[in-house]
């Protein structure tokens, strides 16, 4: 097992009390979700080899993306007294702006610790919320680190990005949504869901929800730790001379214990996807579907697109983020497939 995260030596007062996720944790997200949000729509989707797949459109969330989900889940369960101390999160941009709209609506302080080159459109959605974003160098510096010292001077509540049981059952939630939908449109509930893969909260939650689907985790080539993780069965991290992605919302550079021990004993097995096989997923998308998708919300349909993970009538693939620069969205859907 790898050396333990900073913020794994935060006291329990201070950190999420560990528990595990159950189902009956992801059925309340679920009902949270519904009373709070309509449902993202489930979309047909024909693959360059001619099969049909149900794409769903996580992109349409209010904050762009299904992080909205384990965020709400985790602050509407805080009590008055540690909303009172305010949160610290780590992100990429994406469980930023989740934890940003709940926080705002929930009336929490929230600081948000986020890489110095996230986009734009990320960190300045955040911070328009009334979230404070601690920005840091990926190179240099541990956003663990500086989590963890933020919360040690105030006494804040950690809201990690998915190593806490409460956002694994809100990313679960989508699942919930998922089977119903898929047994009105596709004849059944779906026999394996294909998702994007970060550090595994949603592969997690997807797996509680959806216990008879096999679930299929896609990261990018170069930040495959989750995918080295589950072939070894321990935990890998990601290499230091990590290539370059443009699928900045999963550089995650290794799971938690948490995340690890549900997608091991589910029997999970992953892959990884190139940045010109994201692109092209993209592009498809915006034609097929008219949705602006970002690459990191893309690899799991990139994977299905390249014939790397099989599609039967019931298969499942999530959009999760739409949150993109313009500039660079233009360029990649106007460029020759």
């Amino acid at each position: 097992m790898t050396n333990p995260s900073p913020l794994s030596q935060v006291p329990h007062s201070i950190a999420a009390p560990y528990r595990e996720p159950t189902r009956a944790g992801v059925l309340a997200a679920a009902e949270k979700l519904a009373a709070l949000v309509p449902q993202t729509p489930l979309l047909p989707i024909v693959l360059p080899s001619g099969q049909t797949v149900w794409a769903k459109a996580e992109c349409l969330q209010p904050v762009g993306s299904f992080k909205i989900r384990g965020a709400w889940h985790r602050l509407s369960d805080m009590t008055a007294e540690e909303r009172a101390r305010g949160i610290v999160a780590v992100s990429s941009g994406n469980h930023a702006q989740g934890v940003a709209w709940a926080a705002k609506r929930l009336g929490i302080a929230a600081r948000i610790v986020m890489p110095a080159d996230a986009p734009a459109v990320k960190a300045e959605a955040t911070r328009a919320m009334g979230s404070e974003v601690v920005p840091y160098d990926r190179a240099t510096e541990s956003r663990d680190a500086i989590a963890a010292d933020l919360i040690a001077q105030s006494g804040a509540i950690l809201v990690h990005a998915f190593g806490d049981p409460w956002v694994i059952e809100g990313q679960g939630s989508m699942g919930i949504e998922l089977s119903a939908q898929m047994e009105t449109w596709a004849g059944g509930t779906p026999t394996r869901i294909v998702c994007p893969c970060g550090g595994g909260g949603l592969a997690s939650g997807l797996a509680i929800a959806c216990p008879d689907a096999e679930v299929v985790p896609v990261e990018p080539e170069g930040w495959d730790d989750v995918v080295r993780s589950l072939d070894s069965g321990k935990i890998e991290a990601v290499a230091k001379d990590a290539t370059a992605t443009s699928c900045d919302a999963l550089q995650t550079t290794q799971t938690y214990p948490m995340n690890f021990n549900i997608m091991k004993s589910h029997a999970m097995h992953g892959v990884t996807v190139t940045d010109t096989e994201v692109h092209a997923a993209q592009r498809l998308a915006f034609s097929a579907l008219h949705l602006v998708v970002e690459p990191g919300g893309a690899t799991a349909l990139a994977a299905l697109m390249a014939g790397k993970v099989p599609a039967d009538g019931r298969t499942a693939v999530i959009l999760s983020g739409g949150n993109v620069d313009p500039i660079a969205f233009a360029r990649t859907i106007s460029a020759e497939a």
